[in-house]
């Protein structure tokens, strides 16, 4: 049966003979036409399942493969740039070499020089328990310093991050920067200052010989702290520990007084003078016997 749409034509009208014979002799040919289109379409669909079976089998084959897989979805997922590349070398921060620095104290009296090798010259001297920068190097047995701005080298292992105990170091006897205090004082009384000065480089106002009670004969110094009285509590406490190997008669600091010969009474107040610096209020007062 045709499945085709013509236009019909009216005017076609075939004989009897025509007619009749027509459907005598079609009929085996339609039979052998449709017989073969029967066992060609049979073929063709067996061929048409086969080689649609072959394929399924051959893409499933094709699915099921994990290369495949990985091909099928790299070619229909968009690629994304890779992160496990190489990563760029990180830079370390350069230290500053002011990081390092660390304020510290000298333990006994130390020469500073210029340099660390042979040539240095000396340059001044870093008394016991003057602080100090230390800059974190250490060359030919030396270590870099600054002090009071400028860089210096002192010998290694003499440093402390903790202030010495004034008490506890060997007593100086070198000369002070200021030698015109020495002037009209006993031996015993020249020793004290020395050794106060090297002891606390922070003082720089001392009075020695005057017409007054001990001073007049030589006996005595004043240290001025003048406002600091931490400081002087500081000076008031390392002359009674040192008391017996600087002589001393007596200390008397804020309106108070202690001698060596009542030490057992400890610090006594004496009587009003009227003033700050006759109280010994901005003054520590050394006398020796």
């Amino acid at each position: 049966m045709a499945t085709g749409r013509h236009k019909r034509d009216t005017d076609a009208r075939p004989s009897r003979l025509r007619r009749t014979r027509l459907p005598l002799l079609a009929a085996p040919i339609a039979l052998a036409v449709t017989g073969g289109a029967v066992a060609l379409g049979v073929a063709t669909q067996g061929a048409t399942s086969l080689v649609a079976s072959d394929a399924s089998d051959s893409l499933s084959r094709v699915a099921s493969s994990p290369s495949a897989s990985a091909s099928t979805s790299a070619s229909a997922v968009p690629v994304a740039p890779s992160t496990s590349a190489t990563p760029a070398p990180t830079r370390r921060p350069v230290a500053s070499r002011s990081l390092s620095r660390t304020r510290m104290y000298a333990e006994v009296d130390l020469n500073l020089w210029s340099a660390a090798g042979d040539a240095a010259t000396l340059d001044g001297q870093l008394s016991a328990g003057d602080q100090a920068v230390y800059t974190g190097i250490r060359r030919s047995g030396r270590q870099q310093v600054v002090v009071d701005g400028e860089t210096r080298w002192v010998t290694s292992g003499h440093l402390s991050g903790d202030k010495p105990d004034p008490a506890a170091g060997a007593l100086s006897d070198a000369p002070c920067p200021d030698g015109s205090v020495e002037r009209g004082l006993k031996p015993q009384t020249v020793r004290v200052y020395r050794a106060v000065c090297h002891a606390f480089p922070e003082v720089t106002s001392y009075l020695g010989w005057g017409a007054r009670s001990e001073h007049d004969t030589g006996n005595a110094i004043d240290v001025m702290v003048y406002g600091d009285k931490a400081l002087g509590d500081r000076i008031a406490a390392w002359a009674q520990a040192h008391a017996a190997e600087l002589d001393l008669y007596d200390i008397l600091w804020y309106h108070r007084i202690w001698t060596p010969v009542r030490a057992s009474e400890g610090w006594r107040t004496f009587a009003d003078r009227g003033s700050a610096t006759a109280n010994h209020m901005d003054h520590v007062h050394l006398g020796t016997n």
